[in-house]
């Protein structure tokens, strides 16, 4: 019998997980050629969903819960989930309502395909704020033109893997974990399928501009070099068209003597190749910034706490 894993990261939901849970548990009992475990993570949320986690895992010896030391984002909580995960498939979803839990079957039947993660895309992706649509959007851009995805890929929170892509993922260790790009670097073989977009069974998302420009500079500086490549194109175009520039300058000024330097035009190219130059270190900052924080092995997640009854348990 193959073993499902569920990891749910939780953030404010402390009256709507039980829903999510009690909903995925109920499809469960329908597919009785599967066992199952979910995981549960607390990612230092506000309220008291830790309370309710624990009060889940007492009544429910398939669930656990793991609460972290401070608030890791999204994608470190993630990666704390895999770490306890035992199944031969892994499925990521979210806590608020929102994910067609009843598309689970499909996930699985295309996964048995033969491919190794299979994900999903909302056909109509409206009850977003626009900004969160545009920074899906982005992110998708980024992990094609970046991280070498397949031209038809398109991504959600919502996806399952085999157990191998998993154990892969999760041997990163460093403090800016980006899932797509830790999955693109183990596998190609990936699927996507449409599924319907819920409404929010309460409150809004937690995902502020802040934070998707955070995942954003994850995906860029993490696991590409080519914004450096850019930069150095973009340094190069620069230098040539002020060599263009000087040029057409001194030929003007051997066929006319009289003409006068432009003050305006010399300060506006100072401004334009300063912005540039400025925008080139501020990119190579981040990058050595980050290789700082992680050769100081600051940690992907800390585990202040979890419902297990041994540590030594985890995999």
């Amino acid at each position: 019998m193959k073993k499902l894993s569920f990891v749910i990261p939780c953030y404010r939901s402390e009256h709507t997980i039980e829903i999510v849970v009690d909903e995925l548990i109920g499809i469960l009992h329908q597919m009785a050629a599967f066992d199952y475990e979910i995981v549960l993570v607390n990612d230092d949320s506000p309220d008291h969903v830790w309370t309710v986690i624990k009060r889940l895992a007492d009544h429910n010896l398939k669930i656990q819960g793991i609460s972290l030391a401070r608030n890791f984002g999204q994608h470190a909580a993630l990666m704390a989930g895999y770490a306890y995960c035992s199944g031969d498939y892994v499925i990521s979803l979210d806590d608020d309502g929102q994910i067609p839990i009843e598309a689970l079957p499909q996930l699985i039947d295309r996964l048995e395909e033969g491919y190794d993660v299979v994900g999903t895309y909302y056909e109509e992706d409206i009850k977003k704020q626009l900004f969160r649509r545009f920074g899906t959007w982005i992110a998708q851009e980024m992990s094609r033109s970046m991280l070498g995805a397949p031209k038809d890929y398109k991504s959600s929170s919502f996806y399952i893997a085999r157990k191998f892509v998993i154990d892969e993922m999760i041997r990163y260790k460093n403090s800016y974990p980006y899932l797509a790009g830790l999955m693109l670097r183990t596998t190609r073989n990936i699927t996507c399928i449409p599924v319907k977009h819920r409404e929010r069974l309460e409150g809004r998302s937690g995902y502020s501009a802040k934070k998707l420009i955070g995942l954003w500079l994850n995906g860029f500086t993490a696991f590409s070099v080519k914004p450096l490549r850019i930069a150095s194109f973009i340094g190069v175009f620069c230098a040539f068209i002020g060599f263009l520039s000087g040029t057409a300058v001194v030929i003007r000024k051997l066929f006319h003597p009289d003409m006068l330097m432009g003050y305006s035009s010399t300060i506006a190219s100072i401004f334009f190749v300063g912005g540039v130059i400025m925008m080139m270190l501020g990119m190579i900052g981040e990058y050595v910034g980050r290789i700082y924080i992680s050769i100081n092995n600051a940690p992907t997640y800390v585990i202040k706490e979890t419902t297990l009854v041994k540590d030594a348990e985890v995999k």
